[in-house]
């Protein structure tokens, strides 16, 4: 079965890269120049999402240099000890939503210290490959095309998150 697994992840890509400009010409799809235009009108978008994305790598910035993110995880740490959840992985659920970047170096920080095939390793990949940067999403995306109200979707995404977290180390605890 994982030979199968591998074989379909390494030809999943080049397929796709196939048979979808493929599709689109036997669809009489001008393929070249609407791969242009969808270009043009993504650079546009990058340039919009400057300022949002500037001032979210700020705020992250000043909130893990301020010290603030560990006083959070010193703060929840006895609740969460209480469920189960290891603390070393407190600070990567912290991040996970406001970064993916920084979130990607807690992770593998922790996989260095622990190892790929610890609990804590399982753990931490698991949570990085299953949610979303909610506070990025929201700042960047919502921002570069002018929505303002969000509405429930701050909410939403965090519980989103949060259910993400307890079902990795659900799924974690159960599989490994």
């Amino acid at each position: 079965m994982l030979e199968i697994i591998s074989e379909l992840s390494r030809w999943a890509i080049p397929v796709v890269l196939l048979v979808v400009p493929l599709i689109a010409a036997l669809r009489k799809v001008k393929v070249y120049e609407t791969f242009v235009d969808g270009a043009e009108a993504g650079f546009a978008t990058a340039i919009k999402t400057i300022p949002y994305l500037v001032a979210m790598l700020v705020a992250i910035g000043i909130f893990r240099a301020s010290g603030a993110m560990e006083v959070l995880v010193k703060t929840l740490s006895p609740a969460l000890n209480i469920i189960g959840l290891p603390t070393e992985v407190l600070p990567h659920a912290i991040m996970r939503p406001l970064s993916g970047g920084a979130a990607l170096g807690i992770a593998s920080d922790i996989i260095k210290t622990y190892g790929p095939d610890s609990f804590l390793g399982r753990l931490v990949s698991t949570m990085q490959g299953s949610c979303d940067t909610t506070f990025y999403v929201l700042t960047l995306y919502f921002g570069s095309v002018g929505i303002r109200k969000y509405r429930y979707s701050v909410i939403l995404g965090l519980v989103s998150d949060l259910t993400t977290l307890v079902a990795s180390v659900l799924i974690v605890r159960t599989i490994f």
